[in-house]
C-alpha cells in the first residue's frame, strides 16, 4: 500500500494539485471501502483486485482531469452531515460553514429560506442543528434540487424544496441566507473549478454582484428580519451597503477561517 500511494502522491503532485497526499489518502481510502483516518499507518497492508483498478482510475481522473476528489468519491464532508454530490450541484466547501453559524442564532420556529441550495448544504446543516426552524431550500437547476432531495431522504432531515428564481413565490418568511454566485465574469479559477463545477452556481456578472443585487433587493421587498450572503472576497462592504439600502439597519461582516470576509449578516 505505500508504494501505491508514494506512487499517486508524485502523479498528483506533478499534476499541480495542491494537497497531493491528503487527495491521494482520501482517495485510496475510498477505493479499499474505508476512511482515511482507518488506513494502517505503517502502509503495510496489501491493496488487491478491484481496488487496485478503482484507485488508478481515481488517481487517473484527479490528475489528468483535475477532477475534484469530492466527485470522484461522491461525498463531501459540512459541518455534522456527510453530503453526497456530483457534477450537478458546487461542492461545499469549509467557508461556507460561516453561513449557517451566522445564522444558529435565529428565533424559534423562524421560517428561513436558503437560496440557491445546490446539495441541500446550508439548509440541512440548520435543520440538523436547529430542528425547530422551519427551512425552504430553492434553486433555479431542477438537476441541483434532486441532489438535494436524494440528501434530505437520505439524512431524515425535512426541509421544503421549491425550484425557484431566488425568493420568487416562496410567500412569507422571516430569514434568507444564500451562497450565491458571486464570481467575477473572467475570473482566474483553478482547473478543478472551471472545468467541473457548474457555471451558473459561479458566475455573477463583471463585478460578482449581479446575483447578489436582485437577492438583496428581493429580501428588502419581503420585509425579511434577517439576512446573510457568502461573498467574495472584497465583496462584505459592497454588500453592507446593499442590505443598508433595502432596509437592513444593522450590518456585521465575518471572516472565515483563512481572514477573508467571507459573509454580511444584516438586520431589519
Amino acid at each position: 500500500m505505500r508504494e501505491a500511494l508514494d506512487s499517486a502522491v508524485i502523479a498528483l503532485g506533478a499534476a499541480g494539485v495542491d494537497t497531493p497526499r491528503l487527495d491521494a489518502e482520501v482517495l485510496l481510502a475510498h477505493a479499499l471501502g474505508t476512511d482515511r483516518p482507518a488506513l494502517p499507518a505503517d502502509g503495510r497492508a496489501t491493496v488487491l483486485g478491484p481496488a487496485v483498478r478503482a484507485f488508478q482510475d481515481a488517481v487517473r481522473r484527479r490528475s489528468v482531469g483535475r477532477e475534484p476528489v469530492a466527485y470522484i468519491t461522491g461525498v463531501k464532508g459540512f459541518r455534522h452531515l456527510d453530503l453526497h454530490v456530483d457534477r450537478r450541484v458546487l461542492i461545499p466547501r469549509p467557508e461556507t460553514e460561516t453561513l449557517v453559524e451566522a445564522a444558529l442564532g435565529l428565533p424559534r420556529s423562524a421560517r428561513v429560506v436558503d437560496v440557491g441550495t445546490g446539495s441541500g448544504a446550508v439548509a440541512l446543516a440548520l435543520k440538523d442543528e436547529r430542528p425547530d426552524l422551519a427551512v425552504t431550500a430553492t434553486d433555479l437547476s431542477e438537476d441541483a434540487l434532486a441532489v438535494a432531495r436524494a440528501n434530505a431522504e437520505r439524512l431524515g432531515l425535512d426541509i421544503h424544496l421549491v425550484r425557484a428564481d431566488l425568493l420568487d413565490g416562496v410567500g412569507e418568511l422571516d430569514a434568507v441566507v444564500s451562497n450565491p454566485p458571486y464570481v467575477e465574469e473572467g475570473a482566474d479559477l483553478p482547473p478543478e473549478i472551471v472545468r467541473h463545477e457548474p457555471a451558473e452556481a459561479l458566475y455573477a456578472g463583471l463585478d460578482g454582484l449581479a446575483v447578489v443585487r436582485r437577492l438583496v433587493a428581493q429580501a428588502g421587498e419581503l420585509k425579511a428580519a434577517f439576512l446573510a450572503l457568502e461573498v467574495g472576497a472584497g465583496q462584505a462592504l459592497a454588500v453592507e451597503e446593499l442590505a443598508r439600502a433595502a432596509g437592513f439597519g444593522r450590518t456585521e461582516r465575518r471572516a472565515d477561517l483563512a481572514g477573508i470576509e467571507r459573509v454580511v449578516a444584516a438586520w431589519r
